[in-house]
């Protein structure tokens, strides 16, 4: 769920530290230059320690090209100073690159492009509000104001500004020829100092957890206090090895991001120890991310399928704000937003990453002992942005709602994980119960925090706690109401391949629709038994053959190319024929790293649930379905209503066609029919979409007919609808439509013409000329019918042309082709045979009508 920042007071506040070291106007070629600068000796205080005015927030390692700027450095005691978030350890004269203000300078653009134009240096972009489009214009804006040349790829995987500024000057000042002697950065043995992207600062051995922006505080012996009640500390990363080591060829994770996942698994291990809860069906759940796709639908299901009341943890500024939003997300997909909805719901406006939720601490005693289950559905699913960017939302709030479970009451959490967790190039095997990938194989920051949270509540399980892993893969639409989520990887994908008519070759695309997942996931919440496992949501997986062959039932006829062309292509389409709907998907196709993350999802196995099967038959659910173009219908209908598909087209290739002739006469109307004239047809399918959802069928060809004009008349726009209205008849009586066309029609001198006819079934033993039969009538554009008469498909043509003669699209299969064949023939066969019966069936009825006298309209019969 990628849900907006909400503002919150003093997270945006003006950044002083460009007033105070004048960052705000500062040019790249300026920073560089106090780096550049010949080192000064580093003031001390009068105990030897060092003066806290005279250290700047980092200091890097200037040891020549290569060397990287250190995320941190150790503490540096003395009594009296006043001690920066990140203190470095000096032990002699070093180049000090003024980080802080080029970071002061990077918030100020970027605060720019967020909601509330204010950013610290401290907080990520992403968490702020800003967006994929933001994060692209960024770039840009860094390149033109500061002359930062910073690549799209590094802004997603770390957008805080001082870790753009440090990565930054580390790779600029590695090449500016620094003459500078290189400082020393051995650390005291036994400690190692390090911030985590939230501003916490911790020690090996030592924990704290602090406020973003405040001071750590130090004791007179230099240790770090003990974290306060209630608040997870954050263990330090492992320190880099000395001695760079080439890393192996699979190995495509950042060493960065593998320090911190480490350090982020062991807060587990100070998670509270807990018991065993009831084994009841919940009657307090608190249910986070019910503003997004999957969340708000399974909020529906607890709501229908058990007597819970639910507590929805909302982002927003007050309780009216969120009750807004949830209203609005529930009616954006197509989910009531009633009175009895809102009886047994409770809004809590917070926020997944801050602690305790963002919720007040008598607030958060009271729910840690009045819930019964927790689930976990909130998560920032964004498959551009880096581990450090989405470890606050995704990782860090799963194990704050790990510590409300285990806090208090004995609560089961229920996480919603994702298949994402197996998401490593050449894994052989995705069941419930399967090793989870190499993290150090995994390349997106969503695979990779999606991988720590799940491995992070495994050893939650080790405390006693309750957690059920459910893992969906792809979520789909709605099978009944077509709602979507349009920035869901396999709803851009089907809407690509739909609308360019092309498609990747792959081995399966593990994906379920959203009512399917829902009501497991539910249906797991709320039954004591099935608490504690792991699910694979993930449905029956889709082949590349079958989604070939559903997309050409529905007449969108795709070629299969490579990944690598099929990217080419996309790219180059979406550039041509942009689509704003789909600017993610060109992003994401773009980015090295998220195409690491596509390539591991259209190349994986089929994900097995063996587990999942089982218990939806022991609960009489729903089994599951391949998620196929039945099953697609109304959310290909929504994709296109949105623009981000296109439906097949009177004007494509036509799905299966065939001729109809025939042959008559007419005359004026009220006149005999006198007067000779035929039609020459091509009726035509462009999908079997268009068969069974709007029964109808598309007429071409040319009317022959002396009485209208001397030269045959071209039909410029036909239609043939199949027992419109479902055969009922216009007036009272006994015939009822088996056809009806309409015809625009255009002759030598442009003149437009219309026709209008019928095929009537009637109950009469002529039923063979009945099929046959079409009654019309002609007249000009805009005025009323001027001719009038019977045209008659010819016995011996019938079967030759319509039967016989049936053409399909030449680039199917021929085993798709007689597919498709039958399916017209089989679906034609039965309307036909249902609108014969209906007056047959009329007919009977009267004929055992037993009143004594007919009404009036029965005079006639």
């Amino acid at each position: 769920m990628n849900e907006d920042a909400s503002a919150y007071a003093g997270q945006w506040a003006t950044a002083e530290a460009i007033e105070r070291g004048g960052g705000g106007g500062l040019s790249v070629d300026a920073l560089l230059a106090k780096v550049r600068t010949a080192a000064a000796p580093v003031p001390t205080g009068s105990d030897g320690g060092v003066a806290a005015a005279a250290v700047p927030d980092v200091v890097p390692d200037v040891k020549g090209p290569g060397a990287a700027v250190p995320d941190v450095v150790p503490d540096v005691k003395g009594p009296g100073a006043a001690v920066p978030d990140v203190v470095p350890d000096v032990k002699g004269p070093a180049a000090v690159p003024d980080v802080e203000a080029l970071a002061a300078a990077i918030a100020a653009v970027a605060g720019r492009h967020l909601p509330e134009g204010h950013l610290s240096p401290d907080v990520d972009f992403f968490d702020a509000g800003g967006t994929s489009v933001g994060a692209v214009e960024l770039v840009a804006a860094l390149e033109d104001e500061l002359g930062m040349e910073i690549a799209l790829d590094d802004v997603f995987a770390d957008a805080r500004p001082t870790s753009l500024a440090q990565r930054r000057l580390s790779t600029v000042g590695a090449t500016a020829a620094l003459s500078a002697p290189a400082a020393s950065k051995t650390p005291t043995p036994g400690t190692t100092w390090a911030p985590d992207t939230a501003g916490t600062a911790t020690s090996e051995g030592t924990s704290a957890s602090v406020t973003v922006g405040s001071p750590l505080p130090s004791s007179a012996a230099g240790t770090r206090p003990a974290p306060a009640p209630g608040i997870l500390p954050v263990p330090a990363p492992r320190t880099a090895p000395a001695v760079a080591v080439t890393p192996a060829p699979y190995a495509t994770a950042r060493p960065e991001d593998l320090d911190q996942i480490l350090a982020d698994l062991a807060l587990a291990d100070r998670l509270p120890w807990t018991g065993d809860p009831e084994p009841l069906p919940p009657r307090r759940i608190l249910l986070t991310g019910a503003t997004g796709f999957l969340g708000s639908h399974m909020l529906l299901d607890l709501l229908r399928h058990s007597d819970a009341h639910v507590y929805c943890l909302v982002r927003a500024a007050d309780e009216e704000a969120a009750l807004g939003r949830l209203g609005e997300a529930l009616r954006r997909y197509e989910l009531p937003w009633s009175s009895e909805v809102r009886r047994r719901v409770t809004v809590l406006p917070g926020d997944i990453r801050r602690p305790h939720l963002g919720l007040s601490d008598e607030l958060w005693t009271t729910l840690t002992h009045e819930l019964d289950s927790v689930v976990g559905v909130a998560a920032a699913v964004d498959f551009l942005r880096g581990y450090q960017s989405l470890r606050q939302s995704n990782v860090v709030g799963s194990l704050t709602l790990a510590e409300l479970a285990a806090t208090g009451r004995p609560k089961p959490l229920h996480h919603i994980s994702s298949i994402a967790v197996f998401n490593e190039v050449g894994i052989t095997a995705m069941g419930e119960d399967d090793p989870l990938a190499h993290v150090d194989r995994l390349v997106a920051g969503y695979d990779q925090t999606k991988w720590a949270a799940e491995v992070a509540l495994r050893r939650a399980r080790d405390h006693g706690l309750i957690v059920t892993a459910l893992r969906p893969g792809g979520i789909g639409g709605h099978t009944r109401t077509g709602a979507y989520n349009p920035q869901d990887l396999s709803s851009g994908l089907l809407s690509a391949f739909g609308r360019f008519r092309t498609v990747p070759a792959f081995n399966h695309l593990n994906a379920a629709p959203v009512d399917w997942v829902s009501r497991v996931a539910v249906g797991v919440v709320c039954e004591p038994d099935a608490w504690g496992y792991d699910y694979n949501l993930t449905g029956v997986p889709n082949t590349l053959d079958d989604v070939v062959r559903d997309m050409a039932l529905g007449g969108m006829h795709v070629r299969v190319q490579d990944w690598d062309e099929w990217r080419t292509h996309a790219l180059a389409r979406l550039e041509a024929e942009p689509v704003p709907e789909l600017a993610f998907l060109t992003r994401v196709l773009q980015s090295p790293t998220a195409l690491r993350l596509c390539e591991a999802t259209l190349k994986g196995p089929a994900a097995t649930a063996g587990r999942t099967a089982a218990l939806v038959e022991a609960l009489g659910l729903r089994p599951a379905a391949r998620y196929d173009a039945q099953a697609q219908l109304r959310t290909f209908e929504r994709l296109a209503q949105d623009g981000l598909a296109r439906l097949p087209h009177k004007d494509d290739q036509p799905y299966l066609w065939f001729s109809e002739t025939t042959e008559g006469g007419v005359g004026p109307v009220g006149a005999p029919a006198d007067t000779p004239c035929s039609m020459a047809l091509t009726l035509s399918l462009a999908s079997m979409y268009q068969l069974v959802k709007e029964r109808r069928v598309d007429v071409t060809g040319e009317l022959t007919c002396a009485a209208v004009h001397p030269e045959p008349l071209v039909v410029e726009h036909g239609d043939v609808w199949i027992r419109p209205e479902e055969g009922i008849p216009q007036r009272h009586g006994m015939r009822h439509r088996l056809l009806s066309y309409r015809l625009a029609l255009r002759d030598a001198e442009g003149g437009r013409w219309w026709l209008e006819g019928h095929k009537y079934a009637r109950a009469r033993r002529d039923v063979w000329r009945q099929t046959r039969a079409l009654t019309v009538e002609i007249g000009r554009e805009g005025a009323p019918a001027a001719l009038a008469g019977e045209l008659v498909v010819p016995a011996d043509t019938y079967l030759r042309d319509q039967v016989d003669g049936i053409k399909v699209d030449p680039r199917l299969t021929s085993q798709e082709k007689r597919a498709a064949k039958l399916t017209w023939l089989a679906w034609f066969g039965l309307e036909m045979g249902r609108g014969l019966l209906g007056p047959f069936a009329r007919a009977a009825a009267d004929l055992l009508d037993l009143r004594r006298t007919t009404t009036p309209s029965e005079h006639h019969r």
